[in-house]
């Protein structure tokens, strides 16, 4: 009854709290949320004064008395009450037009995408998160089981399914069949290592130090892992000169992006190898037959598919959208009451 209550005052959402980037997905009007995981608050008395994009402006450029940092890390919690209230906020914000016949809190209930390979700590760790943001209840789904159901795989057939979710914590390898996860790696190597070895690569080799907010502009907006003379890009970026210490501009080439990342995503693809090299035989056909799917903000990276399909000599494809492709798998399980039953029972979709 109070399920039923509830309902009628709540919109019901479904959460791919990234490392980097949430989304969240309201039921019966689609993605509603896309914001930096930044949260900006007073050190001393932890009030909140910013949440997603106006706190990433603030990374870098604070005074000492506040901090903007991500309460998350490597695709876990790493500040729970950084956490919660991003959570918080975001669960207000969406209730903010609806009209309540009587004042009433939102309680909706709420899907939110994690990590593979979290421990059972972490998750509850999530789970706690989202309730005492305001949630009714809460569930938890795999993000590459997510990203399979948002790339609309077969997952409920004997068919084996591949699916790779390069987030910005955390890189997710996983072979999906009848419904239910048969392998996978979660690998805390994605694209928060790039932007840091952008920075390292700049600094040896410009005598450059760059922030964090410039290595990550430069990838999204230059970087690529195939070479291409015709796809030959520049960008010009602004640090301090470390032999001087004054202002300094350097004008960087996607080539030197890609030397930077190379040992990254070198880890990355020998990753994919080693589960490529485990999968069971009678599903290596049906992977090889259909491909290996590629979702999260990583996929964007241009030529990533073909470095992959060289390395697992697999044909590699990048779903629609790859980066509302988990939040859309969850917004599936959210409005499927059979589909979230199910998982609620077997444990095969969702814990």
């Amino acid at each position: 009854m109070l399920d039923f209550f509830f309902g009628l005052f709540s919109h019901d959402l479904a959460i791919d709290l990234g490392t980097a980037n949430t989304l969240v997905y309201v039921s019966g009007k689609g993605i509603a949320i896309r914001e930096p995981s930044v949260v900006a608050r007073h050190k001393k008395t932890k009030k909140i004064l910013a949440i997603g994009s106006e706190a990433k402006r603030m990374v870098g450029k604070t005074p000492s008395q506040i901090e903007a940092f991500r309460p998350l890390k490597d695709g876990v919690i790493a500040d729970f009450d950084g956490t919660l209230a991003m959570l918080a906020h975001y669960i207000s914000l969406v209730h903010e037009d609806k009209q309540f016949i009587v004042p009433t809190i939102p309680r909706p209930k709420v899907v939110v995408g994690i990590p593979s390979g979290v421990t059972e700590v972490e998750r509850r760790a999530v789970q706690d998160a989202a309730l005492s943001a305001g949630a009714r209840a809460a569930f938890l789904i795999e993000e590459p089981m997510a990203a399979a159901l948002g790339a609309k795989l077969p997952i409920d057939e004997a068919k084996g399914n591949m699916v790779i979710d390069f987030g910005g914590g955390t890189t997710e390898i996983a072979v999906i069949s009848l419904g239910g996860i048969v392998l996978n790696k979660s690998l805390r190597i994605a694209g928060d290592e790039m932007d840091e070895a952008i920075i390292s690569f700049v600094r040896l080799k410009h005598s450059l130090l760059l922030g964090v907010a410039s290595a990550e502009n430069v990838k999204m907006t230059i970087g690529s892992i195939s070479f291409s003379p015709r796809e030959e890009k520049y960008a010009v970026v602004r640090g301090r000169d470390l032999e001087s210490g004054l202002p300094k501009s350097v004008k960087l080439s996607s080539s030197e992006v890609r030397e930077a990342i190379a040992p990254v995503v070198n880890q990355i693809i020998e990753k994919i190898n080693e589960t490529v090299e485990e999968i069971p035989p009678e599903l290596i056909g049906d992977v090889l037959e259909q491909g290996i799917a590629l979702s999260g903000g990583g996929a964007q990276l241009l030529g990533i598919d073909k470095v992959i399909a060289e390395a697992t000599r697999m044909p590699v494809w990048v779903v629609d959208d790859p980066l509302t492709c988990v939040v859309r798998g969850a917004a599936l399980v959210l409005e499927n009451d059979k589909l979230l039953e199910k998982v609620r029972v077997t444990g095969g979709l969702i814990k």
